[in-house]
């Protein structure tokens, strides 16, 4: 599956050799908030748990991974949207309902770009019909990634406990069923 260009966006998959671009992205404590308290990842998490978490989910015909975000005319790396299975992680998980999720640098929030991208990103998924439902979760006062799901179609479904290898927290779930 390919992510076609926006106006202001290009697209492409994420691979292990972007490791540079992941770890420059998970140090802005405000970016990490809403994921690990605003701790930033260091290279070591990058190489041994968050490069081979990619490795198990990518899958390019499926459009699962991390669609790497780039601001046009400079090719400059600001973001990725996730796209994989929901709870992939666990023995609950289906591969028809597709977890979709976004971080993106934060001197590009608020410019309508993290939206655009999960926009087009969740499009195209649709368009190569993928899946049959579109999931997103977020902490309950994560209201920036909420306004998104919200943006991309999603609508509230459920609070509830989410469990990850990196531990068990309270989410909001929203979702779009195809």
């Amino acid at each position: 599956m390919k992510i076609s260009a926006t106006s202001r966006l290009t697209y492409r998959l994420l691979t292990p050799a972007d490791r540079n671009l992941l770890f420059a992205l998970d140090q802005d404590p405000e970016v990490m908030r809403y994921i690990n308290g605003g701790k930033p990842n260091t290279l070591d998490d990058i190489d041994n748990f968050f490069i081979p978490r990619l490795r198990q989910f990518t899958n390019q015909q499926k459009g699962w991974g991390l669609w790497g975000c780039f601001l046009k005319p400079h090719n400059e790396f600001i973001g990725w949207v996730l796209v994989r299975p929901m709870d992939f992680f666990t023995a609950q998980r289906t591969d028809n309902n597709l977890e979709i999720g976004w971080r993106f640098m934060q001197p590009h929030w608020g410019k309508g770009l993290a939206s655009e991208a999960a926009l087009q990103v969740s499009e195209s998924l649709i368009q190569n019909r993928v899946c049959d439902t579109l999931t997103a979760i977020a902490l309950p006062d994560n209201l920036g990634s909420i306004k998104i799901m919200e943006k991309i179609g999603l609508t509230y479904k459920e609070s509830k406990l989410h469990q990850d290898p990196l531990g068990n927290v309270d989410v909001v779930l929203y979702e779009r069923c195809l």
